[in-house]
């Protein structure tokens, strides 16, 4: 983490502020910083997330090398599989975000306040609310995961979901709601991909077999 902090802090962390900064300032506001450190202590936090992001094979292949003798052959299989795909879903998730909904969010912040007052955005609280804004995508994204796991502990199954439909777009939808700003384009642009990534997760449930039933016929033999 540390060779990586130094590596985007003293070779990327320019363009990585410029690409981090362009929504805001391809709309022609510039942001500012309200006291003698916060510009640098920004470039820190970033520089800091990017290291983690590239140290985290490193980190990922420990954690593995730590469970890998608690896992059956099958076992891991499935678990390099899950981790791929979960990891997968995460930047699509967030790179949707950012590509799709952040731009239409910040229009309808920057709108709602027009008449109202002079935005003077602070660097600090900018890069942590466009941080906020995007993980929580990468997090909703995991849902076929989420189903996965719940199917494989015996936890729910295929028809279970398929027949709690209407009730989970319901919980889908205020949990857009919540994640988006307050206009229907940018819920609506959070609720449809993830009313598929649902229904991708019913079709992977019908595939898994229940570990709780593996135990069973273990017993039973």
């Amino acid at each position: 983490v540390l060779i990586g902090f130094v590596l985007v802090f003293y070779l990327a962390i320019d363009p990585l502020m410029a690409q981090i900064l362009a929504p805001i300032q391809a709309r022609g506001i510039q942001v500012i910083f309200t006291t003698m450190s916060e510009a640098l202590v920004t470039k820190f936090k970033v520089a800091l997330l990017a290291g983690m992001i590239i140290a985290s094979p490193v980190v990922i292949w420990e954690i593995w090398g730590f469970i890998k003798p608690a896992l059956y052959p099958q076992e891991k299989r499935k678990f390099r599989l899950l981790f791929v795909l979960a990891l997968l879903l995460f930047l699509t998730g967030v790179v949707f975000c950012y590509f799709a909904v952040y731009f239409l969010a910040v229009d309808f912040f920057l709108i709602s306040g027009e008449n109202l007052a002079t935005p003077m955005l602070s660097i600090d609280k900018y890069v942590s609310f466009l941080f906020g804004f995007l993980l929580p995508f990468g997090v909703a994204f995991q849902l076929p995961v989420f189903m996965f796991i719940t199917t494989r502990m015996g936890w729910t199954n295929a028809n279970s979901l398929a027949s709690k439909r209407k009730y989970v777009i319901l919980a889908l939808a205020i949990v857009a709601a919540i994640l988006t700003p307050p206009d229907v384009v940018s819920q609506l642009m959070l609720l449809i991909p993830m009313c598929v990534l649902f229904e991708v997760g019913v079709l992977v449930s019908k595939t898994v077999k229940p570990r709780v039933r593996e135990e069973n016929a273990d017993e039973a033999a």
